[in-house]
């Protein structure tokens, strides 16, 4: 650090140490902004007015608050959060309350004008919290951490699907899927698991990315960390590098977003809400890096063509665009692993030009029955209860078969719930019968009467498209 003396001059630095000096910037500058905490305000790329609201609501909170609790806030280094202070304390909107022996004992507190220009800048935008970071810096992160850079292998799919009853040609597909990085449409009757399927596509994806908990673009804000979404990486998990990154930034596991029958417009634009004065990211842009997911595609209150048209640019040039309430516009990467699950046949959307830019399809169906019978032993282990042969055969033969019922990833659970419940309750042997089958399929189901036994030829009578190819 350069010293200056009274006068204003600075002394002359020996050259092997300005040397050193001008190394340190250069690996500073070299290295992604997101793996260097800021030195100085040049550093953190925002307009000191920015920083200087925050600094004066995170001081608003406290009649006098510590150096440590606004760096903690603001999530910058002290130096910079003491510069910031610096220029606050020159404009009177802050002084010094106390001042203790190390540089980082040092309180503050508001003047009166600093707690006029703080509950204005509260009242324009109530955000509070972590400095944002830069628009470009976020693209730079975005883009260097990119889906299309990810590849698996039938290894990882393997190890990240180990404990998951399903066909292996389906989840040989859905990796190969995974690798092209395009748009996947998982869709098959309900209950046959395609959300459930869905929403583990995240333990494929391999890496952690740095997600901002905001940015700012021509001076709004855009929240973008969200605890609903984004998981950050466990310390033991995390390198030293990591947790010396610029503490804007967090860590996390590639997100996996899921929106379903709710989703409308609106939703997929930025939400801007007056009281608050800044915006929410919509959910695809939190997924950025991940995986986005829209689950029931065809139950939304919007129209599935006006829903898939909306989409057809982002696939097309891996970018969307999105205008502030200032009329101000600008373009972030659409860097997600867009899976689309439907009850409802690819031909049924009537929508070609959308069709035309999945990278694959993929059905889901009823279990084979090897596969069902692991699904119900499993479940039925998880539930503290024991199933006999026979009764598993109970269940294909006058429950499944009689009735054209077929063998679909939610029934074990749904049923062995009650058969559970029924047990708890009557203070009965933890064991599955065949009465309580007949009793947990009467409840599921909504019937009167015992099931009908099954015709001799239920062979025959079962309609191949419930039975699943091994």
């Amino acid at each position: 650090m350069l010293e200056h003396h009274e006068a204003g001059q600075a002394t002359r630095l020996p050259e092997a140490v300005a040397s050193m000096v001008r190394h340190a910037q250069a690996d500073h500058d070299a290295l992604p902004a997101w793996h260097v905490p800021p030195r100085s305000i040049a550093d953190t790329g925002l307009e000191i007015a920015l920083l200087l609201g925050l600094l004066l609501k995170a001081a608003y909170l406290h009649r006098s608050v510590s150096l440590t609790i606004l760096t903690d806030t603001l999530k910058l280094p002290a130096s910079v959060v003491n510069e910031i202070a610096t220029v606050a304390v020159r404009e009177r909107l802050l002084e010094v309350a106390h001042r203790g022996a190390s540089d980082i004992d040092v309180r503050f507190r508001l003047t009166d004008a600093g707690y006029a220009r703080a509950a204005e800048t509260s009242a324009r935008c109530s955000y509070s919290g972590a400095a944002p970071v830069t628009l470009q810096a976020y693209l730079d992160a975005i883009q260097h951490h990119s889906i299309h850079h990810t590849s698996v292998t039938k290894a990882d799919v393997t190890a990240a699907f180990h404990n998951l009853v399903a066909p292996v040609h389906l989840l040989d597909s859905i990796g190969m899927a995974l690798n092209t990085a395009r748009a996947l449409m998982i869709y098959g009757p309900p209950g046959s698991g395609k959300t459930y399927l869905a929403q583990r596509l995240g333990a494929l994806l391999p890496g952690a990315v740095p997600v901002p908990h905001a940015i700012t673009v021509a001076g709004e804000i855009i929240q973008i960390m969200d605890p609903l979404v984004h998981t950050p990486i466990d310390d033991s998990e995390a390198s030293s590098a990591r947790r010396s990154i610029d503490r804007r930034w967090v860590v996390c596991h590639r997100p996996v977003v899921l929106t379903g029958g709710e989703l409308t417009l609106s939703m997929l634009d930025l939400r801007y809400d007056s009281n608050s004065g800044f915006y929410q990211a919509p959910p695809h842009m939190k997924a950025n890096n991940g995986i986005y997911i829209v689950d029931d595609l065809g139950r939304q209150m919007v129209g599935v063509e006006q829903l898939l048209n909306r989409w057809i640019v982002p696939l097309d040039r891996g970018i969307d665009m999105f205008t502030l309430h200032s009329g101000v516009r600008f373009s972030v990467p659409f860097d997600v692993w867009p899976v689309f699950s439907t009850n409802l046949s690819p031909t049924d959307l009537s929508d070609d030009a959308f069709l035309r830019r999945l990278g694959s399809k993929l059905y889901v169906g009823p279990l084979p029955i090897d596969d069902y019978r692991e699904v119900c032993l499993r479940t039925a282990t998880e539930l503290g209860l024991t199933w006999p042969e026979p009764a598993f055969d109970f269940l294909l033969e006058s429950l499944h078969f009689s009735s054209d019922t077929p063998l679909l990833a939610c029934i074990p659970r749904d049923l062995l719930r009650l058969v559970a419940s029924h047990v708890r309750y009557h203070g009965h042997a933890p064991q599955v019968t065949e009465e309580s089958l007949c009793r947990a399929w009467q409840g599921y189901y909504g019937l009167q009467g015992k099931p009908e036994a099954p015709p001799p030829d239920n062979e025959h009578r079962w309609p191949a498209g419930h039975r699943a190819a091994g």
